[in-house]
């Protein structure tokens, strides 16, 4: 396990895309976490409902890890890994297609890029850094993600992974929306 979170903390560049760069996240990121994650409010309507902690938001229960990416050494977007939770919607699809136990999953959320970094596969690589981590602890990477944000959805398909269906989510503030649950490419 040692050996997995020395190999996380490595920052990953990619010489095609100068100036990009993903890393585990720190305590000390949150606060540009959460301005970067006001912006996209602003821009995308994510997340849907403003939350009124949003640090905690970016931390919660079940986290088992967080990246952020950086675009010219400026935070530039954010992703978690987390253990699912009862609300969530993709870990019993993908059980009752596969057969496999819910809690064999790690459910990718938070996954937002700044309006001014798009267009430098910054969330195709905090995507790929979140999968790569939940198939180094032997879960299959699941995600819930609102039918109302359909360019959300085409990210998920042009990445390749797979429609497991479609349920509503109830939310801690009452409302009841309709998501699509997806499953990571076979790895």
């Amino acid at each position: 396990m040692a050996d997995l979170e020395e190999r996380a903390d490595v920052v990953a560049s990619d010489p095609g895309r100068a100036g990009v760069s993903v890393r585990r996240r720190r305590a000390t990121d949150l606060a540009d976490c959460v301005r970067v994650l006001g912006d996209v409010h602003t821009a995308d309507g994510y997340p849907t409902e403003w939350p009124d902690r949003p640090a905690a938001w970016l931390t919660p229960d079940g986290l088992l890890a967080a990246w952020v990416a950086e675009l010219d050494g400026r935070p530039a977007g954010h992703v978690g890994l987390s253990r699912s939770d009862p609300g969530d919607v993709a870990p019993g699809l993908w059980s009752g297609r596969t057969g496999g136990r819910p809690e064999l999953t790690a459910v990718i959320g938070r996954l937002y890029v700044a309006p001014a970094a798009r267009g430098h596969r910054i969330g195709a690589r905090l995507t790929a850094s979140a999968v790569a981590h939940a198939r180094a602890l032997g879960l299959h990477p699941v995600l819930d993600v609102v039918a109302t944000h359909p360019g959300a959805v085409a990210f998920y398909r042009r990445l390749g992974w797979t429609l497991l269906g479609s349920a509503e989510q109830r939310w801690a503030s009452g409302r009841t929306v309709l998501v699509h649950g997806f499953a990571a490419p076979r790895g």
